[in-house]
């Protein structure tokens, strides 16, 4: 009887005596969390997106208690989170500027043919992977929605061959910008209406024997802009939004017609 009962003691002394080490610990160890961070946290859209610069809604709730992170930085919630927060921290609510995605490009079936056809996995990533994409402007959009397929809002189609976002539905928050293997779309101020539709890096002759709808280089826009904010380099028009009135002399100078206006 002894041979068990020893043992058994033995054992459950052991484990009393771990069990008091460790309340022990836990109230010598105990950091008090601020219950205003599981608030803010639960006052987000858990989209975990990381287009506020944090690793997570969690992390960023974090940072704005302990680190003072700006309460307006996350693009999906926009104005409503950031009210919330405010409401919570017993501030006044940061301005938040509406924003919103926009693929750079207008190559669609009628202004570019594919190269050939790809019977591997349909998705943009494996396509540009064999020989740097099927379609004639290595530049431009694959069209087989890995973006659509990442965006949570449903706010990413493809048309005729080209991904388009709808500003009403997107919530910003880059998912589509990381997995496009092209890297043609970017984030933007609703605010501004005046975008470049494309990413071509040749020049205007090989531009527009790959894509009818291609910039060319022309710099008639870059001319034009009243205020700056339209450059070409490397063959190709960029837009500073900062920068942007939406006045659209650049869209009206462009002959190729490559610059559009989307308002929401």
């Amino acid at each position: 009887m002894e041979t068990y009962l020893i043992p058994a003691l033995i054992l459950g002394g052991c484990g009393i005596l771990a069990g008091v080490l460790l309340t022990i610990a836990s109230k010598v160890f105990y950091v008090k969390v601020d219950e205003r961070i599981e608030k803010i946290s639960e006052a987000l859209p858990q989209a975990n997106c990381g287009a506020c610069g944090f690793a997570g809604c969690a992390d960023y709730a974090d940072a704005i208690i302990t680190k003072g992170a700006p309460t307006n930085l996350c693009r999906p919630g926009g104005a409503d989170a950031a009210g919330k927060i405010a409401d919570i921290l017993g501030t006044t609510a940061a301005e938040v500027v509406p924003m919103t995605a926009v693929v750079h490009c207008s190559g669609d079936c009628e202004a570019t043919k594919p190269q050939f056809d790809f019977d591997g996995v349909q998705s943009c990533k494996a396509v540009k992977r064999f020989y740097g994409g099927n379609g004639s402007c290595k530049f431009g959009c694959i069209g087989l929605g890995d973006c659509a397929a990442v965006c949570e809002h449903d706010a990413i189609r493809i048309v005729n061959g080209v991904a388009k976002v709808d500003p009403a539905l997107c919530g910003a928050c880059g998912q589509c910008a990381a997995v496009c293997p092209n890297l043609l779309i970017s984030i933007k101020p609703k605010t501004k209406h005046i975008d470049v539709l494309c990413s071509s890096g040749d020049n205007g002759k090989a531009t527009k024997l790959a894509c009818k709808n291609g910039c060319i280089g022309c710099k008639m826009c870059e001319k034009k802009c009243p205020t700056g904010a339209i450059k070409v380099e490397n063959f190709h028009a960029s837009i500073d939004y900062d920068k942007c009135e939406n006045c659209g002399e650049c869209m009206a100078a462009c002959p190729v017609k490559v610059i559009h206006t989307c308002k929401v």
